[in-house]
Parts: C-alpha cells; structure tokens; sequence
C-alpha cells in the first residue's frame, strides 16, 4: 500500500504570517513510517519526495504516484535510501541489497521495480529527486562514507557527520544525502546555521530517546521560526531557510538535499549572534 500527499512550495512572505498549525501542516511530515506501508511526501520545493517504507507482514512494492505521469517512479527520478530501523532488504530489479541500520543504498534512473522486503525488522527512509541521467546503483554503508568531526562539546554541538550518498563518493544526477550523528551531552546541530539557495533539504529526525523531542529551526536568518519534533519524523527546508535544532537529548537526523549543484560547501553562514 502507497500512501502520498503533494504539497505546494511556500514564499518566505506567507511564510511569515504562519501560525504553528500552518507551519506544521506545510513543514512538518509527520508520519513517514506506518506498517505495510509506504509513505511518500511529494514537495514542490525542487520537486523532491520524502517518505519511508516499513514492511512488516508483507513486501512492498513501490509504485509510481499520480504526480509522476509515469509507468514506473522512477522513470525520471533517482533515489536514495538509509535504514533506520534494523536490517533489511531491498530488491532493485531482481538484485537483492541487504541494509543494516544506517547504511545507505543509490538507485538510479531507469530501474523498474523497487520491493522492500519484510524481513528482519527495516524502516527504510526515503529520498527522490527528478534526473536527467541514469547511474549505477550503490550500496554504501559507514565503511564507504566520508566522515567529519564537527563542533566542540563548548558549545554543546559535538558531532559526527557521514556524508552517504554525495558526489565524492556515489554519481547523481542532484540528490545528495548523509546522516550526523550528536555525541552524548550534545544536543545542537547546524550551529551556526546556514542557508543554500541553490538548494533545499530535508531533515529526517531519530533515534530521539522516548519523551524527548527536538526543536528544529527555520525560517529566515532574521525570522526565525520553531517546529517541535518528535522521533522519526521529517521536516522540509525551503531554500530560503536555516535549518538547525536543539533537542532535550542527542539525537541523530538525516539530512537529503536537491537543487542547481552537488557542491556540499555551497552554503552562506549565519553566525547565532546574527539571528533573530
């Protein structure tokens, strides 16, 4: 079963007058994982798509969406997958991938049939951006990744960055993802925040400890907004937004990006003392 929902892209102005049902109803993805079921959050910001698959009683088959008009999804699209539940499988046109948790898996333009299978105990996040070219599948795990040490514990901002499916390590067309990892004691990340208006991104919120929770900040550096998030739940970040969060508890997130380039360091700084 394939759930979706499309959502409009937002100008920074509207943004403004957002209280925070409207924020959360534009913003916030709620519920990318459900049993037997994929989950799929269709955004006109740079077209990308946003969801997951947890198969459990059944393999799920993904299929292609209205907004798509196409046979398959991934006629014009490409995609990128991490596991963040225990380990699973993945069948890409009769190959068969198996996934620990935050391991990662490409799979380019062109392929026909994507099955999640319900083995083991897998809650697969999902990234999908449109392509113009198609590319070898990759799987990559931690082994693979380009790894950075970021922050100091000073500043409650000590972190691991694992940089998953970007250009240095997996060819795409424009989807980029990774996952950040917050050491224990540190709750911030993305500080100081920053901004890319050649792209958007979406984060992906986890392995948050049971009745903590995450503040995610948005909006523009002088108009700062806040989206309190729970475990396993994404939130969209236009290109005109900072996005940085605060939790109760260290945390880990994903974070997938699309847009004009593939340049990790294309971004404009904002320093804490600059925002409001």
């Amino acid at each position: 079963m394939t759930h979706h929902e499309f959502r409009y892209a937002s100008h920074p102005k509207d943004a403004l007058n957002y209280g925070t049902e409207e924020l959360r109803n534009n913003f916030l993805i709620e519920r990318p994982f459900q049993d037997d079921c994929i989950n799929l959050t269709y955004s006109m910001f740079d077209r990308f798509i946003a969801g997951g698959a947890k198969p459990v009683s059944k393999d799920l088959r993904l299929e292609t969406l209205p907004y798509l008009k196409s046979d398959n999804f991934l006629d014009r699209r490409e995609m990128g997958i991490i596991n963040v539940g225990g380990k699973g499988l993945i069948s890409v046109d009769g190959k068969v991938f198996e996934l620990d948790k935050k391991e990662a898996l490409y799979i380019g333009k062109g392929a026909k049939e994507v099955i999640f299978k319900a083995q083991g105990d897998p809650m697969f996040y999902i990234n999908s951006a449109p392509a113009h070219k198609e590319f070898p599948i990759r799987k990559v795990g931690k082994e693979n990744a380009e790894v950075i040490q970021l922050g100091d514990v000073k500043y409650a901002n000590r972190r691991v960055l694992n940089k998953l499916i970007v250009n240095s390590i997996v060819e795409t067309c424009q989807l980029q993802m990774g996952l950040t990892e917050l050491l224990d004691g540190n709750v911030w990340n993305t500080m100081p925040p920053h901004t890319h208006e050649r792209r958007m991104e979406v984060y992906f919120y986890f392995d948050i400890e049971a009745g903590q929770s995450v503040c995610h900040f948005m909006g523009q550096p002088q108009n700062t907004r806040h989206i309190f998030m729970q475990n396993n739940q994404a939130v969209i970040s236009p290109e005109w937004s900072i996005h940085a969060g605060a939790g109760t508890v260290n945390y880990s997130f994903i974070w997938g990006m699309a847009g004009e380039n593939l340049d990790y360091g294309d971004m404009d700084v904002v320093t804490p003392d600059k925002l409001k």
